[in-house]
């Protein structure tokens, strides 16, 4: 075997903020996107970096050094083993009238999956799905009719998406994700997908406060903007076997070292703002094909 690959899917159970630093616009704190489409992400770097944050409590020295490379500032004479892409948004959660929420998609994100699942060596189904602007697919069980998102009504029509389910429900750590995904599964158009994905992500006011006198400290307000809980991504790992002279440890021991992290402790830490709970995810593992 020269190359194990996977898939890990990111069901964000709190807020998360993977930030690009400070603007000068509305947003001080603004979130990581895709320049070209204007989605939500999360850099290949901070994913890397999350995932040696969580090696390093569990695994020894000489395994995060052979997987992710060596430390920073240290004599390196190799690089780490193993790819981490980019986390890639597939579900959005949007307010609804018409329900609790939708988890919302677009067939730009959905056939971007599956590329990625093939380059990844994970079967994910295949399946296509077309929408025009004003018109949303909903799954079978669900409601036809007027269908709100945010301030914008679509017209929903009833579509077998039994194959985009299936491929979903792999990605998502939850007993229930079949059955939720019937109920709230909405797919709208490339262009509406994108405009939701620039204006319907929360941004929330923080301020300090001066702990003598109790007040707003002077100029300490910022607004920081997040991706909600329920928001589900998608990340690659392709693993090599390890490059320093002395390693013995083959492609599948690179990535099992990563994808055995989250055996008995399915939970993943991403982002800024930990101490105060946020970046959490659950973590689901497709494994690919052997390449």
């Amino acid at each position: 075997m020269t190359q194990a690959t996977a898939i890990l899917g990111l069901l964000a159970q709190t807020s998360i903020h993977a930030g690009t630093g400070s603007m000068t616009g509305v947003i001080d704190l603004p979130i990581q996107r895709e320049g070209h489409n204007g989605y939500p992400c999360i850099f290949g770097s901070g994913m890397k970096g999350a995932l040696r944050a969580r090696a390093e409590l569990e695994c020894s020295k000489e395994s995060v050094k052979f997987v992710f490379g060596p430390e920073f500032g240290k004599d390196i004479d190799h690089a780490g083993a193993l790819m981490v892409s980019d986390a890639r948004l597939l579900l959005l959660p949007i307010r609804s009238l018409t329900s609790q929420f939708k988890w919302v998609t677009c067939p730009d994100a959905l056939k971007r999956f599956q590329r990625d699942a093939q380059r990844f060596g994970v079967d994910v189904g295949s399946f296509e799905v077309t929408v025009t602007d004003n018109q949303a697919k909903v799954p079978t069980p669900s409601a036809a009719g007027a269908l709100f998102l945010e301030e914008y009504r679509f017209e929903a029509s009833n579509t077998n998406l039994d194959t985009v389910i299936a491929a979903l429900a792999k990605l998502m750590k939850r007993d229930d994700a079949t059955e939720v995904l019937e109920q709230q599964l909405v797919v709208i158009s490339d262009t509406m997908f994108a405009h939701l994905c620039q204006h319907a992500t929360p941004v929330n006011a923080h301020i300090a406060i001066d702990s003598e006198k109790k007040t707003v400290r002077a100029g300490a307000l910022w607004y920081e903007e997040t991706l909600p809980p329920e928001t589900l991504l998608y990340v690659g790992l392709a693993a090599n076997k390890a490059r320093a002279q002395d390693a013995t440890m083959p492609a599948n021991a690179i990535l099992s070292a990563v994808t055995g992290l989250f055996e008995k402790k399915p939970w993943l830490q991403v982002g800024g703002n930990e101490t105060v709970g946020m970046g959490w995810c659950a973590v689901q593992i497709l494994t690919g094909a052997a390449q």
